[in-house]
């Protein structure tokens, strides 16, 4: 049997029937012995003095660290090291973070008060559970540098309704749209599209290409980095680190580029930016403001870079491709982010949905001669 108060706990052994006085000290339990008692009244008792002494000590609570403090930690030892990702996790805790709980103890952050903050924050729900996400970290982190005592995580209390739900479907385009936009974009940024269209790539990986990840005898394209805000990252997770056979149409459109470019050395980037003198790619906003350009004047309005990624997504569908094979297209470390099916797939399976989307991305898209006009500019 044993019986709580204020400042630890008593209970008695079955054993030797002797109580026990159990407290916490800087996140470990700690126990003294009391002796036999007929009645747990009798085992609190005894125990006064050392309730006393615990209950003159600073709480808990006022020791937790604040979480400004905490963030100022955890920024050295466990932020994430991904340019992008600790962009996202710097820009939650700027701007909704420290200004609603940076004076606050880590240990105020608890499931109601934060569920309704969270609430009451004018987000879409999937931002609202990534700052749910960076909370429940730094819950975490205070514990393991055993700043408060081993405990539930509070943090995961807290829902946020219809954190899995887009409020808004992104877009995809339909193979005449891709067609329409293509013949507005100048070069090198139509090569761009092809290879984002092709192979379902990230922007950032994309533009971190170089000569040297084409091999042209055995047509293979491989996607090694990525890069954020003009600096070289890895590429998101492991399973983005693939190479990929290259159609003989996309092929001969990246050849022609290089015979175009004035960086075509294996170790120049293959979109490199002539106002970097090729020391840095062609940037995100450029490519941006000529797709939103070409979108503009092809009658299709904005089209954002992520817009090929799930175009290919929907391409890669519709032309029947294996739920196995489709993940491992779009290099999904789960299959649940692809769909919520599961499957397997086969290399020679993979060239060939992704031969067939090149057919689609290269139908009627060059002119007779087997060449598509492009004016080449520089942002």
């Amino acid at each position: 049997m044993s019986g709580r108060i204020n400042t630890g706990s008593v209970v008695q052994d079955k054993r030797d029937k002797i109580w026990r006085f159990y407290w916490w000290d800087n996140g470990k339990r700690r126990s003294r012995a009391l002796g036999r008692f007929n009645t747990k009244a009798g085992a609190w008792k005894a125990a006064k003095p050392l309730r006393d002494s615990l209950e003159k000590r600073t709480p808990i609570v006022s020791r937790a660290p604040n979480v400004d403090a905490l963030v100022q930690q955890y920024r050295t030892e466990k932020m994430p090291t991904r340019k992008d990702t600790k962009r996202g996790y710097e820009s939650w805790i700027r701007v909704h973070i420290l200004p609603k709980w940076g004076q606050s103890p880590i240990t105020d952050l608890q499931a109601r008060p934060v569920e309704m903050w969270l609430e009451s924050l004018a987000l879409a729900p999937k931002s609202r559970a990534h700052i749910r996400g960076i909370l429940s970290s730094l819950w975490n982190y205070a514990m393991w540098r055993q700043e408060i005592p081993i405990q539930v995580n509070p943090i995961s209390l807290v829902t946020v309704k219809g954190a899995s739900r887009r409020i808004r479907q992104p877009r995809s385009l339909t193979v005449e749209q891709f067609r329409s936009l293509l013949s507005d974009l100048k070069e090198p940024f139509g090569t761009m599209a092809l290879l984002c269209i092709c192979f379902g790539l990230r922007i950032s990986e994309c533009l971190a290409l170089r000569w040297s990840d084409v091999d042209w005898l055995n047509r293979v394209l491989r996607v090694e980095r990525g890069i954020v805000e003009q600096k070289v990252d890895d590429v998101k997770t492991d399973e983005s680190r693939k190479s990929f056979a290259i159609a003989e149409e996309l092929l001969e459109r990246l050849n022609e580029w290089k015979q175009a470019s004035d960086f075509s050395a294996e170790s120049d980037w293959i979109f490199a930016s002539p106002l970097k003198i090729g020391r840095l790619p062609y940037s995100y906003t450029g490519f941006w403001r000529e797709l939103d350009r070409a979108g503009k004047a092809c009658g299709l309005g904005h089209i954002g870079t992520h817009t090929f990624r799930h175009s290919y997504r929907m391409w890669i569908d519709a032309i029947g491709t294996p739920i196995g094979v489709q993940q491992k297209l779009m290099r999904h470390t789960d299959i649940r982010t692809t769909m919520n099916i599961y499957g397997d797939a086969e290399s020679v399976e993979m060239q060939k949905a992704n031969g067939k989307i090149a057919e689609l991305a290269f139908s009627h898209s060059m002119n007779g001669t087997g060449k598509q006009h492009g004016r080449v500019v520089t942002y």
